[in-house]
C-alpha cells in the first residue's frame, strides 16, 4: 500500500513538472499567455498594427487645413448660417510676424507705385521692370506668364458713393466678368450687404487693410495686425477670406513686400489706371472709355475706383470693346503666382 502511494506521488510530481515546463516554453516563444499579453518584441509589433485606423480618424481634421492653402477660402454653405453670405464662419487666424525688427536689413525706403501710361497695346517699361522685382515677393502688377490677351479687373473701395458699387456689380453680372474689390475694414463694416453680394456673385473681396495707413511708414508688426484684423472680420461675419492685398495709396517698400508675402498674401498692384478717384471732378463716360481703352495691353491689371460715376457709366462699354479686340477677363486666383 505504501509502495503504491509513492508511485502515485511520483506520477503527480512528474505531471506538475511537465505542465510548468510547457507554460515556460509558451512564454519564451511569444505565444499568447497571461490573458493574451506578452512582453516579447513580436507581440509589441502586433499590438502596433492599428495605426492605419488612427490615420483614418486624423484625416477629416486635416481637411480644413488643406482648404487654407487656397487663395480664396470659404466656409461651408449653410442656409441656417448667421451670415449674409450663408457661409459658415471661418476660424480666426493669428499670424506670426516673420521678422519684426527687419533683421535681414531689407530696404524701408518708401516707394510709390506710379508709372507712365501704357500705349500702343504695350505696358509702360517701368511696369515691366516692377514685375521683375515683384516676382520675388509673389506680387503682381503685370501678367507676363499667361498666353493671350488677358486682363484683370480690380476696384479700390474705401467708402460708398451714390450706390455706384451696386451699379458696377449689375454690369459685371450682366457681362459675366469677374473682378476683385479691395476693401478697407471700414467699408466692409459699413456695407455688409454689398460685400456679401460681391462674395455670393463670385468676385474676390481683397484686403485693403484696417485703417488704410501707409505701409511704408509702419513697422512689420503693425502691417501684420492691419491685415489680420480685416481678414478676421471677414472670416467671422462672412465666412470668407481672400489672400490678396493692395497697399493703401500704392505705398510700399521691400520690407513690407517681404512680410506680406510671408503671410501667404499676394500683393496686387496695377498697370492701367487714371485719375478717377476725385468724385468732384468727373470727366464723363466717353473720357473714361477712351482713356482706359488707350492703355490696355495683354496681362494688364486694371485699377478703377468704385466711387467714380465715370467708371460706372463706362464699364459696360469698356468690357465690350476690350472683348471685341480679343481680350479676356480673368480672376486674380487664375494667375500663376509660383
Amino acid at each position: 500500500m505504501k509502495k503504491n502511494m509513492r508511485i502515485i506521488r511520483l506520477i503527480c510530481a512528474f505531471s506538475a513538472l511537465s505542465l510548468l515546463l510547457c507554460a515556460c516554453g509558451n512564454v519564451g516563444n511569444g505565444s499568447a499567455g497571461d490573458n493574451g499579453r506578452s512582453n516579447s518584441s513580436t507581440e509589441n509589433t502586433q499590438t502596433a498594427q492599428p495605426e492605419p485606423v488612427s490615420d483614418d480618424i486624423v484625416a477629416p481634421t486635416q481637411e480644413p487645413v488643406s482648404k487654407e492653402t487656397s487663395l480664396v477660402i470659404k466656409g461651408e454653405s449653410d442656409p441656417t448660417a448667421d451670415t449674409l453670405t450663408k457661409l459658415r464662419p471661418l476660424e480666426k487666424v493669428t499670424y506670426e510676424v516673420k521678422d519684426p525688427n527687419n533683421s535681414v536689413g531689407l530696404s524701408t525706403k518708401k516707394c510709390s507705385h506710379s508709372h507712365g501710361p501704357a500705349s500702343g497695346g504695350k505696358p509702360h517699361q517701368t511696369v515691366v521692370e516692377f514685375q521683375k522685382k515683384f516676382d520675388k515677393y509673389s506680387a503682381l502688377t503685370l501678367d507676363t506668364k499667361s498666353d493671350g490677351k488677358v486682363l484683370y479687373l480690380t476696384f479700390d473701395c474705401g467708402y460708398e458713393y451714390n450706390n455706384l458699387s451696386s451699379k458696377i456689380l449689375d454690369i459685371l453680372k450682366e457681362k459675366g466678368v469677374p473682378a476683385a474689390f479691395f476693401c478697407t475694414l471700414h467699408h466692409i463694416k459699413d456695407q455688409p450687404e454689398l460685400i456679401a453680394r460681391m462674395i455670393n456673385e463670385g468676385h474676390i473681396v481683397g484686403n485693403h487693410s484696417t485703417n488704410h495707413p501707409s505701409f511704408a511708414e509702419i513697422n512689420r508688426t503693425k502691417m501684420v495686425r492691419e491685415i489680420e484684423e480685416c481678414e478676421n472680420y471677414l472670416r467671422e461675419n462672412f465666412g470668407y477670406a481672400a489672400k490678396f492685398f493692395r497697399f493703401p495709396a500704392g505705398e510700399y517698400n521691400d520690407s513690407a513686400l517681404d512680410e506680406i508675402n510671408s503671410m501667404g498674401y499676394k500683393s496686387i498692384f496695377w498697370s492701367v489706371a487714371y485719375a478717377d478717384w476725385d468724385v468732384k471732378s468727373p470727366k464723363g463716360k466717353d473720357y473714361a472709355v477712351k482713356t482706359v481703352m488707350a492703355r490696355l495691353h495683354p496681362g494688364a491689371v486694371i485699377l478703377l475706383h468704385s466711387v467714380s460715376q465715370d467708371n460706372a457709366d463706362a464699364l459696360g462699354e469698356i468690357i465690350d470693346k476690350a472683348r471685341s479686340e480679343g481680350y479676356e477677363f480673368k480672376a486674380l486666383d487664375e494667375y500663376n503666382f509660383s
